[in-house]
């Protein structure tokens, strides 16, 4: 078991996979991290997201186990896959919550979750969860690689680029990547042209066409 101390070698090194599992209940993230090492996963777990995104280990992991609500005026799941987002780490994000309402369900699929997992559930159906995401995720992301490195783009233009294709508006990108709302649109113009396409839901398309 890991819980967020082993060395960067060791990690990149490990033949378990390694999974990021942010729980603010002690005795749930226990339990868990016990369970999915009994699965085939080392768990880097952590009580809330600000410690997890300080996980020397974070640029290792193949998905991550984020409960929705992390705690009174903690990082909630949601906040966390954005932030995820923002550092580059791409991987499959599963939400789990007890309240599982559609709401709930837009705002973390709009964020870019891989799923959302509702309480209580059975390890077994985790595990299935995380084969599922972690299969499709390295697909698109071959598809998206293949995608953008054939238009040239510049460095900031693939990175913004990604962003819109995890589902994040022009605003939210401004507001990860520290620009103006205007100089991302000026980017998703370029990047648009680049493509032949004329807005988002043409670009789409051509990436993941159907």
């Amino acid at each position: 078991m890991v819980i967020g101390g082993s060395s960067e070698s060791e990690a990149a090194g490990s033949s378990s996979r390694l999974l990021l599992l942010v729980e603010d209940e002690a005795d749930a993230r226990s339990i868990l991290t016990r369970r999915m090492q009994a699965a085939g996963w080392t768990c880097l777990a952590h009580p809330d997201a600000e410690s997890a995104m300080q996980d020397p280990q974070l640029r290792f992991v193949e998905a991550v186990v984020a409960d929705l609500m992390l705690g009174e005026g903690r990082m909630n799941g949601i906040e966390l896959i954005r932030v995820l987002r923002a550092q580059g780490v791409r991987v499959p994000v599963v939400i789990v919550t007890a309240f599982a309402d559609k709401a709930r369900l837009k705002d973390a699929l709009n964020a870019g979750a891989a799923y959302l997992l509702e309480k209580p559930f059975a390890t077994d159906s985790l595990r299935e969860v995380l084969n599922r995401v972690t299969s499709i995720n390295v697909d698109l992301a071959r598809m998206v690689d293949r995608a953008l490195s054939k238009k040239r783009l510049t460095p900031k233009e693939d990175g913004v680029a990604r962003l819109v294709l995890k589902g994040l508006s022009s605003a939210e990108i401004a507001a990860i990547t520290g620009n103006s709302e205007k100089t991302i649109k000026q980017h998703l113009t370029q990047i648009y042209f680049k493509f032949g396409v004329e807005g988002r839901a043409e670009f789409f398309h051509t990436v993941f066409p159907t």
